[in-house]
């Protein structure tokens, strides 16, 4: 068994749960903004998990040159679907190219001109736990906006 690819697995089931509770939400309130945290509505963050994915794996790790993503051209979660479609292939294409080599180091440098070395399971660990943040972040603006959520912990079955 591929431990990593169990777990991602994991992630996408547990994600394909937040979108069918997304899916429940009016198409206004998935756009929405709210003042309470800080300007960000559920779409807005999640394309940010998912530029987060593309930004760490696809461009520092893999060092592919993808485009930002942006969450005002994404009007519904059927389209943010689909993003994240993309982003499945993009992490696959990351636990490939670094099967076995999970303390390979990955140099990484800042706009401020800083610059250090990450191993790639620390780019792994930090784009998952990065999502389970935001999920957290977005079950709670959903409640916010007055929907029930489903438990939306780790889906093993």
């Amino acid at each position: 068994m591929d431990v990593f690819l169990t777990q991602y697995d994991w992630i996408q089931r547990t994600r394909d749960s937040l979108f069918h509770y997304c899916e429940t939400l009016s198409p206004s309130d998935y756009v929405k903004n709210l003042e309470t945290f800080g300007g960000d509505s559920i779409c807005s963050l999640h394309a940010h998990v998912a530029d987060c994915y593309r930004v760490w794996l696809g461009d520092r790790a893999l060092g592919k040159s993808l485009p930002k993503i942006k969450s005002e051209s994404i009007n519904n979660v059927q389209e943010m679907r689909e993003i994240f479609k993309q982003t499945d292939v993009l992490v696959h294409e990351f636990l490939n190219e670094f099967e076995g080599k999970w303390d390979q180091t990955v140099q990484v440098s800042f706009a401020n001109g800083d610059s250090v070395k990450i191993t790639s399971l620390w780019l792994f660990t930090h784009t998952i736990t990065h999502e389970f943040h935001h999920k957290g972040q977005i079950v709670k603006i959903g409640r916010q906006l007055g929907y029930i959520p489903p438990d939306t912990d780790l889906i093993e079955v």
